[in-house]
């Protein structure tokens, strides 16, 4: 059997981060630093993070690339047939957190896992790809959430026109916040698992999802950034940030469950830890908005 072109997919995310930090950069007026990081057990990173910006209060954009001999009890609990099997586990994942208050919030997220056919057994490569990208407002605008679901749809029309409704409800029900019993922002696309069309296809969607991200996010913070805000919104930000926080961790741990959270660092493979909540969160008053107040 051929072997799964992996480098392309590596290529192709590398360049993906390095595309998004130079328009990120470009935005701010000011550099990323960079983390390159190597995994002991195989495979590693490079980190690129912003705190402090003027446009962005913390920001990553983190790439990983990690691999191991046998995949882990959890990675293949349900998945037997995989037992035993050398492993690895790549993608791109963001986070950005505007200062100003009606500059929104966005993740990004698109990655690849592959289990290596065994020497001498009849089998093929396994593969899956999953991604996604999603929008949370603190102040939404309508004209903004019609553009970035758009260029969302547009990105997976030339797959099927079944993919965009697909993945638009995936993504609201997945960040859906039970507790709160709220959607997390205006929501977006997500997928996951996704191998059925088989490689090259499978692939070309992934890359669709990537691309769309700039297009999607850049032309609203443009529009957004040079509103005048005060205290209180800032403050009402800072609210805001705290259930969408939780809801970020604890569903990017679930997406990199198994073999890539635990063989990848936290920091890189999970940014949210550091990156979920802006610095608001930490060093401003989390205050409630009162009932029937204005919204400015």
């Amino acid at each position: 059997m051929n072997a799964l072109p992996v480098a392309s997919v590596r290529d192709y995310l590398t360049g993906l981060q390095a595309r998004i930090v130079g328009a990120l950069e470009a935005a701010e007026g000011g550099a990323f630093r960079a983390d390159e990081w190597v995994r002991p057990e195989g495979g590693g990173g490079l980190s690129r993070l912003l705190e402090g910006g003027k446009l962005f209060e913390r920001a990553g954009v983190l790439f990983s690339h990690v691999k191991g001999t046998k995949l882990p009890p959890s990675a293949s609990a349900h998945r037997p047939e995989l037992a035993g099997r050398s492993w690895e586990a790549m993608g791109v994942s963001m986070v950005l957190h505007p200062r100003n208050p009606y500059v929104p919030t966005t993740h990004m997220n698109v990655r690849m896992f592959m289990a290596a056919a065994r020497p001498g057994h009849s089998e093929s490569d396994v593969f899956w790809f999953g991604g996604g990208i999603d929008l949370t407002p603190y102040y939404p605008f309508e004209e903004d959430a019609r553009h970035f679901h758009t260029v969302c749809r547009d990105a997976l029309a030339a797959h099927g026109a079944e993919y965009y409704p697909r993945y638009k409800r995936w993504c609201d029900e997945y960040f859906f916040l039970k507790h709160r019993n709220e959607t997390r922002g205006i929501g977006g696309i997500f997928f996951d698992d996704l191998n059925a069309p088989g490689f090259d296809a499978s692939f070309a969607l992934t890359r669709s999802v990537g691309d769309a991200f700039l297009p999607s996010y850049l032309p609203i913070v443009e529009r957004r950034r040079e509103l005048p805000y005060s205290e209180r919104e800032r403050d009402f930000q800072a609210y805001r940030r705290g259930p969408m926080s939780n809801s970020t961790w604890s569903s990017t741990a679930a997406r990199c469950s198994g073999c890539n959270r635990a063989a990848a660092r936290n920091r890189s493979c999970c940014p949210c830890p550091r990156l979920r909540s802006g610095v608001t969160i930490g060093s401003r008053k989390r205050v409630p908005p009162k009932p029937s107040s204005p919204p400015t």
